[in-house]
């Protein structure tokens, strides 16, 4: 079933990558507009389900106010606060389960991109292969090991299943000099991880504005996702930053409808509860 799916998201690349250098367009490039135009796609055939999520989360939030109110007067009745809550989320049409399917349902063709690009780096066709001087095939560790030129104690090239985060991070600091000089090998690789970082920070920042309790995870998810996109093959990267930017325009977008149509709602409850 794996093996078929694979096969199936390699045949669509390779149609739209065919397509593409049919209008006269390099190989190279031709992959890297084949890989955005992936993105457009599950973009857009998952878009019913993005935009019930974040209509979801984004009432969520506004609705705070009024969860609390509810926890003020039902605190010490479980039954009775979950009762109300879930009036209240059927009022302002909130489904809590709905955030995370369209996520479900993206790490799957992530994992197959993955592995889509891991083996077309095997083929002649796709060596070196790059877009804006991304390498799509390689990742920042293995364009940086490229440019420090890491060899075993042979002198043979280490395999790029051997390479780690320590291993060329403190190969880096010791091989300063060669790594700037070859610096254009690895720099956009890494200006992409970077970007990739920004936006999964920004995502975050957007998805959590005040909750205080989502203050942590704010920092923590890009810099847990930068430590995984270390490995990760620049198509993957090219296909995560692309899909996180048009997550944050739809976001926004969102944000401003449902601020709008949250303000005709009427308050469930006019007056807080004493406190005792």
């Amino acid at each position: 079933m794996w093996a078929q799916l694979k096969a199936l998201l390699l045949g669509l690349l390779q149609i739209i990558h065919n397509a593409i250098t049919s209008i006269g367009i390099g190989t190279n490039f031709a992959w890297g507009l084949a890989i955005i135009a992936l993105t457009l796609l599950v973009r857009l055939a998952m878009h019913p389900l993005t935009q019930k999520q974040m209509v979801s989360m984004q009432k969520m939030q506004k609705l705070q106010p009024m969860l609390k109110v509810l926890q003020d007067k039902y605190g010490e009745d479980k039954d009775k606060l979950n009762q109300e809550t879930m009036a209240l989320y059927k009022e302002h049409g909130v489904n809590p389960a709905s955030g995370c399917l369209p996520l479900l349902i993206q790490l799957p063709i992530f994992i197959l991109l993955y592995g889509v690009l891991y083996d077309l780096t095997k083929t002649e066709a796709f060596t070196n292969v790059t877009f804006l001087g991304v390498n799509l095939g390689g990742s920042v560790l293995t364009t940086v090991a490229d440019a420090l030129r890491l060899v075993d104690e042979n002198g043979v090239r280490i395999p790029n299943e051997q390479l780690g985060v320590v291993m060329v991070f403190l190969s880096s600091f010791t091989n300063l000099s060669l790594l700037f000089s070859n610096i254009g090998i690895w720099i956009a690789n890494f200006i992409l991880l970077i970007l990739i970082a920004y936006l999964t920070w920004l995502q975050q920042h957007l998805t959590s504005a005040g909750n205080p309790q989502m203050a942590m995870m704010n920092w923590f998810m890009p810099l847990f996702l930068t430590f995984i996109c270390f490995g990760l093959p620049g198509g993957v990267l090219l296909y995560w930053g692309i899909s996180s930017l048009m997550g944050i325009v739809h976001q926004v977008r969102v944000s401003r409808k449902t601020t709008e149509e949250m303000k005709t709602k009427p308050t469930l409850y006019k007056d807080k509860p004493k406190t005792k």
